[in-house]
């Protein structure tokens, strides 16, 4: 982490407003990702170019008092992202809890932040062969609000219409069709130490831009995880099912262990079986992921593996995909 100095930030003078601002603290962190990939299975997506990759990224950030709690801003600069890689606000109003606002790929609140919490070395089981199979609030001009309230930790978000990312001053939709909002919460609580369960449904309403005719999509999920020692094991339930006629809804089920062999070392394997249901005459199909990944750090330094493999792949029968993901990261 670069700290820089305290900037003083100048007023600034309208004709008909004037605005000031007290002295914010900014920083610079960065950090470089090299990694190798392969990919195989009958998938039909393998690697038949160059495996070897690498990423770069710069986060800006900068925090001051604004009277009735503090502003952050994050900015990052992403190489792959060919821009900004995120960018953000919170306002931290203490007891109150914390406001943010997510222009985009910050996924802050609610089910895109609470999709998978299982416990995990690197990446989780599903990564680069499948997906999550729960869909949130999103985090594209995403409004959140988080907080802790008597031993119970909420997380929510709302997305206005389809969410496209604006400027201020300009409007995401495009035309009539484009209606709707998504609307996400998600709450846990550790009764005990070591213990969390949680929670979490999205409703999007945004998911038939064509007519009034409603087809909205919700998502339920929730988490049961338990840490003692080096040893973390969870379990993990959802459902997503869309209002549509004539469109399969899905379920997912998981659970992983992950186990820190060292202050450096852990390792971790997971599992998940994602079904896509019984639809009229088309059977139910369930796609099973395996994942194992494992990581090393040793001060700014990580080294990071993962392998995941699926069957039934996107379930379909018979389609079967495999990943594996070694990678470097340092950071400053």
């Amino acid at each position: 982490m670069i700290n820089l100095k305290k900037v003083g930030l100048t007023a600034l003078a309208g004709s008909l407003v004037a605005f000031s601002a007290n002295t914010a603290e900014m920083s610079v962190s960065g950090g470089a990702e090299f990694t190798y990939v392969d990919t195989g299975g009958t998938a039909i997506n393998e690697v038949t170019g160059n495996s070897f990759g690498a990423n770069s990224s710069v986060t800006f950030s900068a925090s001051g008092d604004v009277g009735f709690g503090t502003l952050s801003l994050t900015r990052t600069l992403n190489e792959t992202a060919n821009g900004w890689g995120s960018n953000f606000n919170t306002l931290d109003m203490g007891d109150a809890g914390v406001l943010s606002f997510d222009a985009e790929h910050g996924c802050l609140v609610g089910l895109c932040a609470k999709d998978d919490l299982l416990p995990t070395a690197y990446e989780e089981a599903w990564t680069g062969v499948s997906g999550s199979g729960i869909g949130g609030v999103g985090s594209d001009n995403v409004i959140g609000y988080r907080n802790t309230i008597g031993g119970i930790s909420i997380s929510a978000g709302y997305q206005n219409a389809v969410g496209g990312s604006t400027h201020a001053g300009e409007s995401s939709s495009s035309g009539a069709g484009e209606h709707g909002s998504i609307t996400d919460i998600y709450v846990s609580m550790s009764p005990i130490d070591g213990f969390t369960i949680g929670a979490g449904t999205s409703t999007n309403g945004s998911t038939n831009l064509s007519n009034n005719a409603t087809s909205d999509t919700t998502n339920i999920v929730g988490h049961i995880v338990y840490s003692t020692g080096p040893v973390s094991i969870g379990y993990r339930q959802g459902e997503s099912d869309s209002g549509a006629i004539g469109v399969a809804g899905k379920e997912v089920e998981g659970y992983s262990i992950a186990f820190n062999v060292n202050d450096n070392f852990a390792i971790s394997y997971g599992v998940q079986d994602l079904t896509k249901k019984a639809i009229a005459a088309t059977a139910a199909v369930t796609e099973e992921v395996d994942g194992i990944s494992a990581a090393y750090t040793a001060g700014a330094a990580s080294i990071r593996l993962g392998h995941s493999s699926a069957s039934n792949d996107g379930n379909v029968t018979g389609i079967d995909d495999e990943t594996t993901e070694i990678g470097v990261v340092l950071a400053f």
